[in-house]
Parts: structure tokens; C-alpha cells; sequence
């Protein structure tokens, strides 16, 4: 294989536009909390690296069953990375992801590390399981304490732990929706592949409530900003329900306008 055609292959497989989305939003965050020039980067390689892990495995893990059901969008199956090197890559990230993560403090590492365990956890069966929801929460739930517990020494507030568990529990029931058919094909009976049809339409409700949470639980009043935030996210959800092949970026937009509003109260994790 050339290099070029295996970078392209460790990009697709890499699952970029959550990992880039991911990375730059908890980055931000980080900021707005008080992060440092260094430790915003500091949050970043560690969150990426995780992400990479995380992407990779999952394509090297779930090789056969996209290969039997002949996957276009995946590297492996279009020859351009093997499934070899997508393991080395994972392994590699992930034991980059540890002292990076701990660079942030022992807390915040070990908070940032068991959510990437829990992703792994997914990748490697949680997601043919009824609580295949359960890896997402944790791994979403836990980005605002990595950022606070390596800014300020304290766990964040009750309200951008459950807003952003609930955040994750929306993206994986639109993650998995435009790939149902594939899934159960291959034999993937995870919660929102037992929902069927109606997981489309129960993506918003988490994605609603995690909005409502993140723009009217931190202390201070709502503002325009937080009133044009809830109709524009409004607007969103709407498009998640609608439009039946809503891509999964849809949903990322609705957490990152989301997260955005926090960021211009970012103080508030930390106060």
C-alpha cells in the first residue's frame, strides 16, 4: 500500500468529524475555564489521542462484519489501510493518551481515562448489548470534570456532567440510525438497533434536555444568547427528526452550539 492511500485510510478510519469536533470543543472549553496556553494543549493531544484510539479500534474491531456487508465507507474494506495497522495505530494512541491525560493532574487523567475504557468497551461488545447507551454517557459525562478537575481542582457541576452524558446518549442513537440495516445484518442488537425506527426520533429528547441544562442551569440570567441558542438547536433537532438521513454531523452542530453557549460562561465550572 502506498503512503498516502494508508493516511487516507487512517483519516476515514480515524471517524473525523466527531473526533474533530469532539477535540476542539472540550479544547475550548478548557480555555474558557481558565486553561493556560500549554495545558489547552495539553487537553488537546490528550483528548485526540484518545479519540484516534477509540476511531481506529472500532474499524479494526468491526472489519469482518463491514466487510460482509460491503461497506463503501470504510478504509479496510475499500483496501486502503489493513486491519494490522489500524491495531497499531489504536494501541499506539492509547498508550500516548495515558501520560497525556495525566499531564492534566492524576484526577482529571484517571477521569479522562476511564471514559476512554468505557468507549473501548463499546467498541469491544457493549454496543450488541442493551446498555450499549452506557459507554457514552460515561465518556461524555466526564470530559467537564478532566477540564475542571485539571483547571481548579473540582469536579464539575452536577448540571454539565448530566447535560453532556445526555449529550452523549443523543449522538449514539444518531450515530447509529443511518447504519440500522448493516447492524442488524451483521448482528449488532445494541439499544437504539432494539428501538428500530423509533430511535430517529428519540435522539432529540436527550439532545433537548442536555440544551436546556447547559443554557439554563449555569448561574446568571438566560440572555438572548441563551434564548437564541434554544431556538436555534430547536431548529436541529427538528432537522434530526424530519429528514430521515439526517447525517451524524447534524447532531454533532446541536452539541457544539450547545457547549458554545457554556463556553461564553465557562467560569461557571469552575465557580
Amino acid at each position: 500500500m502506498s503512503g498516502l492511500r494508508v493516511l487516507k485510510g487512517l483519516a476515514m478510519a480515524s471517524h473525523p468529524g466527531p473526533t474533530v469536533a469532539v477535540t476542539t470543543l472540550v479544547t475550548v472549553v478548557a480555555w474558557s475555564a481558565g486553561r493556560n496556553a500549554s495545558g489547552c494543549l495539553l487537553v488537546a493531544a490528550a483528548i485526540l489521542t484518545g479519540h484516534l484510539s477509540i476511531g481506529w479500534s472500532n474499524d479494526a474491531i468491526d472489519a469482518p462484519r463491514d466487510t460482509s456487508v460491503h461497506r463503501s465507507d470504510k478504509p479496510i474494506v475499500l483496501g486502503l489501510v489493513s486491519r494490522r495497522t489500524l491495531w497499531i495505530g489504536a494501541i499506539s494512541m492509547v498508550v500516548a493518551c495515558v501520560p497525556l491525560s495525566l499531564a492534566s493532574g492524576v484526577l482529571a487523567g484517571l477521569a479522562h481515562l476511564v471514559g476512554v475504557a468505557a468507549a473501548w468497551g463499546y467498541n469491544l461488545g457493549l454496543k450488541s448489548t442493551r446498555i450499549s447507551w452506557l459507554p457514552y454517557a460515561v465518556a461524555f459525562g466526564l470530559l467537564p470534570s478532566f477540564v475542571t478537575l485539571g483547571t481548579a481542582d473540582r469536579w464539575a457541576p452536577w448540571w454539565a456532567s448530566a447535560a453532556t452524558a445526555l449529550l452523549g446518549v443523543g449522538a449514539h442513537l444518531a450515530n447509529v440510525v443511518p447504519d440500522l440495516a448493516d447492524d442488524l445484518a451483521t448482528g449488532v442488537e445494541g439499544w437504539p438497533q432494539r428501538l428500530g425506527k423509533l430511535a430517529r426520533y428519540a435522539a432529540p429528547l436527550p439532545l433537548a434536555v442536555a440544551t436546556a441544562l447547559l443554557v439554563i442551569a449555569p448561574p446568571g440570567p438566560l440572555g438572548a444568547i441563551g434564548w437564541l441558542t434554544l431556538i436555534v438547536v430547536a431548529a436541529l433537532l427538528a432537522v434530526i427528526v424530519l429528514w430521515k438521513n439526517a447525517p451524524f454531523l447534524v447532531t454533532i452542530a446541536v452539541a457544539a452550539i450547545s457547549i458554545l453557549a457554556l463556553v461564553l460562561r465557562g467560569d461557571a465550572l469552575i465557580r
